[in-house]
This record gives C-alpha cells, sequence and structure tokens, in this order.
C-alpha cells in the first residue's frame, strides 16, 4: 500500500507493518483526499475487485460511520479512470485504466426532509448536479423517474461507455420519519419512484450499488429489480467496510505504542456480518479517534442519540439481559419496513447486535444468535436504556456502582443495590408498559452494571448449569444470581450458586470469587435478600 501520488521508499507489501507515522483519516471520506494527504490508508480493493467483476446490481448495508461513503467514493475514482490514486494498491494492476465510465452520484446523507415534496426537490437537485458534472445539457423537466433515466441514457451517448451509479444513504429519508408511518411510506414511495428506474435502464448501466443503514425488502423499495444482489451478509464481504484485526497491526503499527492492544479488541472490535467463522471488523470511526485521542471512549455510540431505537424499545418491554443471547432466523433478520419492523431487525441493522453464531438446521433455513459486538456498545445502549427502565439519575448512580467496586465493599453493594431499586418511582411502574412485563427487575440490574463498560458474561454457563450473570473487575470475580419471590426470602438463590458449583470454572483464576444471591420481592418492588459468601483465590 502506498500513500500520495506514487510509491515510496515507505511503500511495503500487504500485511507489513510500517515504521513511519502518517496522518489519520478522521470522518474524510473522498478517496482522492486520502492518498494524495499522506493519510493511512487500509486497501479495500481487492473486494472491490470482486464486486466489479461478480454483478452488476448491489445493495449493501452497514452501521453509520462504517465507511460506506468512502467505499462508494473509491469506486467513483476507479471507474473514472484515475490511475495514480491506485499505485501500489492491489487493483492497480489488475484494471483496465484505459476504460473509462461515466459516474453518478447520489446521496441522501444531507439534512432531513420530511414530506414527499421536499424529497424530489433533494432528488431533482442532485440529478441536475450529475448533469453538470458529467458535462451534459440540461434534460427536460418531466417526471422523477424519467429525468433520471435520461440523465442515465445521456451519460452513456455522451461518453461512449455505461454509466455507474453509486448510491448513498438510500434509506436515510425513511430512516428520519419511522417513527411517523404515514411520513415514512410517503418517503418510501417517492424513493422506490427512483430505484426502480433501474430495472428499465439496464442497457445502459455498468454496475449500480446503494449503501445505506438498513436492509428494505426489494418488493418494497426496489420494484422489479429482480437481479439486486444484496451482499450485506455474504461472508465474501464482511470485510468490505471496516477495519480488521490485520489491518490494526500493520497499517496503523506505528500509533499503537501505548495503548493496551487487548482492550482495542475488547472495546471496539466484534462486529460479523456472517457466521463465526467470519472475520470480525471494527468501526473505522472508533479506532481513527482513539488513535488520535489516545484515551477509550464510546465515539461511534456518541455520534447520535439512538431516540427511535430506544422509543421502540421501551414500547417492546426488552429484557435488556437477552441482548447478549438473542436468537433469530434470517427471515426476521431481514424484516425491516415501515408496516413492519422487526426487533431483530432493528437491532442489528442499526448496529446495536452482530452475529455471534449462524447455524443451518435445516436447507434453506439459517438460524443465527445475535449478541452486543463490544463493550462500547454495551455500555452506550444500557446507558440509554437507564432512563427507560426507571433510573433516572443515571448519572449519579452509576458513578456510586463505580465507587463500590473499587472498593470491592460487598456491604456497601447491597446498600446501593436496596437503594437503587428502592428509588424506582412508584408512578413510573403505574405508567410505564416496560414495567409489566417478566424480567424487568434483572432487566435493571444488568443494564446498571453494564452501562459502566464492565467485563460481564450473561448466563454464565459451567457444566453444572448457567449463573445469571458473571462481572469480571478489579482483580475480582463476582457471581450473581437473580431472583423474584413474591414476599419472603428463600435463600435459593446463593444455594443454587454454591449447589451449581457456579465458581469451580474460576477457582484457578487467583482471584477472590463473591458468590452473591439477590431476592427481590415482586410484591413490594424491592431486594428482600443480598446473600454473600466470598471464596479466596487459591
Amino acid at each position: 500500500m502506498t500513500h500520495g501520488r506514487a510509491p515510496t521508499k515507505n511503500t511495503l507489501p500487504d500485511n507489513k507493518p510500517r515504521d513511519r507515522r502518517l496522518r489519520l483519516p478522521v470522518g474524510i471520506q473522498t478517496f482522492s483526499e486520502i492518498r494524495e494527504g499522506g493519510y493511512y490508508y487500509v486497501d479495500k480493493t481487492p473486494d472491490i475487485e470482486r464486486l466489479v467483476t461478480q454483478n452488476k446490481y448491489y445493495v449493501l448495508s452497514r452501521p453509520r460511520r462504517f465507511g460506506k461513503s468512502l467505499l462508494l467514493d473509491t469506486l467513483r475514482c476507479l471507474f473514472e479512470g484515475r490511475q495514480h490514486l491506485f499505485e501500489g494498491l492491489y487493483i492497480h494492476d489488475r484494471w483496465d485504466w484505459q476504460t473509462k465510465h461515466p459516474v453518478i452520484r447520489l446521496s441522501f446523507g444531507i439534512g432531513v426532509v420530511r414530506n414527499r415534496e421536499e424529497l424530489d426537490v433533494r432528488i431533482r437537485q442532485q440529478l441536475s448536479m450529475a448533469r453538470r458534472h458529467l458535462g451534459l445539457s440540461p434534460g427536460r423537466h418531466t417526471d422523477i423517474a424519467g429525468e433520471f433515466y435520461e440523465l442515465i441514457e445521456d451519460a452513456h451517448t455522451h461518453h461512449g461507455q455505461t454509466a455507474v451509479v453509486l448510491i448513498d444513504e438510500y434509506d436515510k429519508p425513511i430512516l428520519d420519519n419511522i417513527l411517523d408511518p404515514d411520513r415514512a411510506r410517503e418517503m418510501r414511495e417517492g424513493l422506490k419512484n427512483l430505484y426502480s428506474t433501474l430495472k428499465d435502464a439496464d442497457p445502459n448501466l455498468r454496475m449500480v450499488l446503494l449503501t445505506g443503514v438498513s436492509k428494505f425488502s426489494k418488493v418494497s423499495l426496489f420494484s422489479g429489480l429482480n437481479n439486486l444482489r444484496d451482499i450485506t451478509l455474504l461472508s465474501e464481504y464482511a470485510t468490505v467496510c471496516g477495519y480488521t484485526d490485520s489491518d490494526i497491526d500493520t497499517t496503523f503499527a506505528p500509533e499503537l505504542a501505548d495503548l493496551d492492544r487487548n482492550a482495542i479488541r475488547d472495546w471496539y472490535n466484534g462486529y460479523r456480518w456472517g457466521g463465526q467463522e467470519v472475520t470480525s471488523v471494527y468501526n473505522p470511526f472508533d479506532v481513527l479517534l482513539l488513535l488520535q485521542n489516545r484515551q477509550f471512549d464510546s465515539y461511534w455510540f456518541e455520534t447520535a442519540t439512538p431516540t427511535f431505537l430506544v422509543d421502540i424499545l421501551k414500547q417492546r418491554g426488552i429484557f435488556t439481559p437477552s441482548l447478549e443471547h438473542w436468537q433469530s432466523d434470517g427471515k426476521l433478520l431481514s424484516q425491516f419496513d415501515v408496516d413492519n419492523i422487526s426487533t431483530d431487525a432493528l437491532l442489528f441493522q442499526t448496529g446495536y447486535l452482530t452475529i455471534r453464531e449462524a447455524r443451518e438446521p435445516m436447507l434453506g433455513f439459517r438460524e443465527y444468535t445475535l449478541g452486543l459486538p463490544n463493550r462500547e456498545v454495551e455500555a452506550g445502549l444500557n446507558q440509554a436504556l437507564l432512563p427507560v427502565l426507571g433510573i433516572f439519575e443515571a448519572g449519579t448512580t452509576q458513578r456510586n456502582l463505580r465507587e463500590v467496586l473499587l472498593k470491592h465493599d460487598l456491604t456497601l453493594l447491597e446498600t446501593h443495590l436496596k437503594s437503587l431499586f428502592a428509588g424506582l418511582p412508584h408512578d413510573w411502574y403505574r405508567n410505564n408498559p416496560i414495567a409489566q412485563y417478566e424480567g424487568h427487575y434483572a432487566s435493571v440490574f444488568y443494564s446498571h452494571f453494564a452501562a459502566l463498560g464492565l467485563m460481564i458474561t450473561v448466563e454464565d454457563a459451567s457444566n453444572r448449569g448457567r449463573v445469571d450473570m458473571t462481572v469480571d473487575f478489579g482483580g475480582h470475580i463476582y457471581l450473581f444470581e437473580f431472583k423474584v419471590v413474591e414476599q419472603l426470602p428463600d435463600g435459593k438463590a446463593l444455594a443454587q450458586i454454591i449447589d451449581k458449583s457456579y465458581a469451580d470454572k474460576y477457582l484457578a483464576n487467583g482471584k477472590p470469587i463473591h458468590l452473591v444471591g439477590i431476592e427481590f420481592s415482586s410484591e413490594k418492588r424491592e431486594i428482600i435478600a443480598f446473600d454473600v459468601k466470598t471464596l479466596a483465590p487459591n
């Protein structure tokens, strides 16, 4: 890989670490700026070569801030024949630089459109800009589908080569209005009117790629475009966006000094689009800001408050510990539309859950185990859910929990947790639907700990069963069993931990192990038993 117009003495073969520090491309989505400006670049052209040679129509969904815009801009530069930008990259000697194609680039990433009229204005504005960019005379003002078709046809005729259409954030107008179904349907129909043009424009097209966050069905948004290949969950494109462990250790090797490599992996790695055999990736935005700021933080999560996500989870009463082991099938994972948004698809496609395991128990039927990708997402999402669960002074309660755990004082922990549950407002229980579902108390307990970014295992398995939650923090291990009882404590929570020997798998760690049985009265809505047994390290 090289950085700049031509190879230099710093150029090294792929997968070899370099020792010269370059600039970090934080927020830069323009391929030419990265290549000519002395920035680090992770070579994605092996994936790109596969894209441009295998098929013609593609759609790819990835969460926000994952490099989709840079991918499209790289394709634009490739088809425009800007050869010098690709010197030293995989595709350079495998591409016909003499053939150049006109590129039509559309994006719905800027601003928010609130009705069909605003959407049509935005589309027409971009079609007009594309005509000017390609040196075409103004087109006829007909309907949007006709104007888009005419643009593609004129680009082919004028340049003598078929056109490439690249559409960024193809679904954003719908997602911006997803909590208003009527308005969202209006956006969907407006975009469907635009995208359906691609079917009839086929003779004038070399390639089409649409990228976005969600995975809308072909029927709802791409009427008639039956040959559109969805590459979202194909293992061969699992790393087309994002950084792999190898990328971190090679391309960014000069930036890793004084940073805990295992902590980087734990906090930011873990996104998978495919089964467990698929290489996991990091969100580039997280990695670049970590390397720039030299401190760990929830960079990706804090770029946008997931308001609509939290609202939907509140309405549906999500059992938050299940976020670690969420079972789904392939059909549910693909259901994302205005009138049918499955919780599985919502959490997966927005980047809050990722694929842990994929199975095919029957031919043509796939099952997935989903989970939180990393500790950044686990902490951020649970922090956002605390008010939904009834913890309104989240900042104060989280600081208190952190201080208690740093002291490893089980008496203080008991006092803190009893105070936490006693503080859940009575009116909130009556008026909030999430308080009505079974498991709400365990959700409060889990999310309170998870929001701190602790090393947590939910339903921690041993050869005798599963303990509700394990926390490994500050050289101590905590095993929690949580039971809801009607009135009186019975001591069964702690007894289960002891009888099932849940601690045995940790005895060789050399850490103190705290067995904590907690019983909660559903009638009194408070903790009525907090039983503890501590095992000293061997």
